[in-house]
């Protein structure tokens, strides 16, 4: 079994490539081919995740995703965040959600709190 750490953009492709053959045949578990896929899909992941990153989503923009996800409404996020003019200041950005509003839509409506926090 000849891996390596996949180091570049050229080291990235192979992998991919490597990989592809298993994706119409995956390989039993635990078989040598089975170890070979999952070691080649572990270092494909590391690349992406520090090659790739993908940014948390703005706070509002994932209250917006559940609420589209749910057909919710202003008035759904009320017990959340408080009266409507309080989600609208919200949902505007007009104001900032608070550690209650936070814990609150992560409780309630299950939006994760790493999204709702922002960076």
């Amino acid at each position: 079994m000849n891996i390596h750490p996949i180091r570049n953009a050229k080291d990235y492709k192979a992998a991919l490539r490597e990989l592809s053959a298993y994706f119409d045949h995956e390989p039993e578990p635990r078989s040598a081919d089975g170890d070979r896929f999952e070691i080649l899909v572990t270092l494909v992941e590391a690349y992406e995740a520090r090659r790739f990153p993908i940014a948390a989503p703005d706070p509002v923009e994932a209250i917006r995703f559940r609420m589209e996800q749910g057909g919710l409404t202003i008035k759904d996020l009320v017990p959340s965040i408080g009266q409507p003019n309080r989600v609208y200041e919200v949902m505007n950005r007009k104001r900032s959600l608070t550690l209650d509003m936070i814990r609150n839509l992560h409780r309630n409506l299950g939006i994760p709190a790493e999204s709702l926090i922002g960076a």
